[in-house]
């Protein structure tokens, strides 16, 4: 996995205008909490070189990525396809209570609200409209986790390639919010992302056989 392949086109070349412009939206360095609230928070040391950067970016991907953002993801597109809004809440509910992601919450917020706004239009999609006004009630947080989830549902995205887009797009932007003041060389951050990245792919290809046998099960 290399730092070249963060373009929306390989997830969704048809895309345009507001929807390419919610992919956008994610990993940004603006869409991200501080690396100076999110380092302490997963009982890191300040970041203040490639190797507190490192294990700042390996600490995030155990802690928060692969065990909490990926499978909110996955549960998102699922209630979305089921029209599930209820148990969508819910899970906003139980990601609010998560302590895990506590620094995390008021940037998830601020990004999930944008886009949860944008899909406003679509009047005749029941889930998104009664998740968006759960959030605009003070029900919900809106999660941009659990958005982009939707978004997945909505747009009939290829779930693997989400999942990967959004853990791609989120590893960069911490690692491009930490490169300028670190000055770090073009190489080196590729070097980190590529190292830390690694394992995405085995983990997503898991939770997508832990589902469809859960799915089986089920049926």
């Amino acid at each position: 996995m290399t730092r070249p392949n963060l373009s929306t086109e390989l997830l969704a070349p048809e895309l345009t205008g507001e929807a390419r412009e919610l992919l956008e939206q994610l990993g940004a360095p603006a869409a991200l909490p501080a690396l100076s609230l999110a380092a302490p928070a997963l009982g890191r040391e300040a970041v203040h070189d490639a190797a507190s950067l490192q294990r700042f970016l390996v600490s995030y991907r155990e802690q928060v990525l692969l065990p909490v953002e990926l499978p909110a993801i996955l549960a998102a597109h699922g209630h979305a396809c089921r029209g599930e809004a209820r148990e969508l809440v819910a899970l906003d509910r139980e990601l609010a209570a998560d302590p895990r992601l506590k620094e995390f919450r008021n940037a998830s917020a601020a990004v999930g609200r944008r886009q949860l706004g944008k899909l406003r239009p679509l009047r005749d999609q029941r889930l998104v409209q009664r998740y968006l006004r759960a959030v605009e009630n003070g029900e919900a947080h809106g999660w941009h986790t659990l958005v982009f989830g939707v978004f997945l549902a909505q747009y009939s995205l290829p779930l693997r390639q989400g999942l990967l887009f959004y853990s791609q797009r989120t590893l960069d932007g911490f690692l491009e919010s930490a490169s300028v003041s670190l000055r770090l060389p073009v190489a080196v951050g590729d070097e980190l992302f590529s190292e830390v990245a690694a394992p995405v792919p085995a983990i997503v290809n898991e939770l997508l056989a832990t589902r469809s046998l859960t799915a089986q099960v089920a049926a």
